[in-house]
């Protein structure tokens, strides 16, 4: 795990945000545009899921609390909330349900530890507990957990750059994937190791895009994984953006997720690429199809000299 900056506190989290689901049906309609299990999620556990479109890639990653009965909070960026409810918005129908951006009602803390709650945290992802009037959960593998509190009143916040830089590339280290503006719709829900993390369930019932993602699954063709890496990079230069197409030393494409500088000039990223060991037709056979188009194009994909790092979690064969 990349160190936090010296004398790391709660690290407010601006970026993120929630969309309230409230309402008797609010469950159920989740329960049938989601690829995670809601009817049956509690206080005990905050899950990840996928938001698909119908050819099984993902439009968003969310983090599904259980605050009430009839309430489910989505955790998400914020800049993908509006586009997330309007998606959301053309299935609600006769649902007695309604989505609402309730991002300036709550505040998202990043814990570097777990605190008083570090036996609840020793638990799977997502192990949730209370603590007075917050929810807590385990974020990550490295111990990192989330914070969400209830505001009295919107309060203004601010964000501490180098401690927000140095939680993204623990996010990185983590294997979180986070979908972008330049990569939504680009993979299918395997391809972001959205299975491995707890984030699909194969036994509920359908949902959007589920005929795809359930075809990867029970066939086992996904020879294209969210992979982490490490490259020397350009001083000076930005780090790669999410969509663009690298290729690597030994002649793969990857496309990255996510990337990030670190404090001594190297690059570490997460790209979706094949397995090193993989063949052309193993990557393009079934629901491993090529992406969408990368940003910039094939032609324009720069040659990095990335090294692999590991994950925090085991990839399937």
């Amino acid at each position: 795990m990349n160190s936090p900056p010296r004398n790391a506190l709660d690290l407010p989290l601006t970026d993120l945000g929630v969309l309230a689901v409230r309402g008797p049906d609010a469950r159920r309609f989740l329960n049938g545009q989601l690829s995670q299990e809601v009817l049956t999620l509690d206080g005990a556990t905050v899950r990840l899921a996928g938001l698909h479109n119908a050819q099984g890639r993902v439009l968003a990653v969310l983090r599904l609390v259980a605050w009430a009965d009839e309430v489910v909070l989505c955790v998400l960026p914020q800049a993908a909330i509006a586009e997330v409810r309007t998606l959301l918005a053309r299935f609600l129908l006769r649902a007695k349900a309604t989505l609402t951006d309730e991002s300036a009602a709550w505040r998202l803390e990043g814990l570097w530890s777990a605190g008083s709650g570090a036996e609840s945290a020793r638990g799977a992802l997502g192990s949730a507990w209370r603590e007075g009037g917050s929810v807590l959960w385990r974020h990550a593998h490295d111990g990192r957990c989330l914070r969400l509190t209830p505001l009295a009143a919107p309060e203004p916040a601010s964000t501490d750059a180098t401690a927000r830089a140095a939680w993204h590339l623990a996010d990185i280290a983590a294997g979180l994937p986070e979908i972008h503006p330049d990569t939504r719709a680009a993979f299918v829900a395997q391809m972001l190791n959205l299975d491995v993390l707890g984030g699909i369930s194969f036994t509920k019932g359908c949902y959007t895009g589920q005929e795809v993602i359930a075809r990867a699954h029970y066939r086992g063709r996904v020879k294209r994984r969210l992979q982490r890496f490490d490259a020397p990079w350009p001083t000076g230069e930005a780090a790669p953006p999410p969509g663009r197409m690298l290729r690597l030393a030994d002649g793969r494409a990857a496309q990255v997720v996510d990337a990030a500088l670190r404090p001594d000039g190297g690059l570490e990223f997460l790209a979706v690429a094949p397995y090193a060991a993989a063949s052309i037709a193993d990557v393009t056979d079934g629901a491993d199809a090529p992406e969408a188009p990368p940003v910039g194009g094939q032609d324009a994909a720069p040659r990095v000299d990335a090294t692999p790092l590991p994950l925090p979690y085991p990839l399937p064969d």
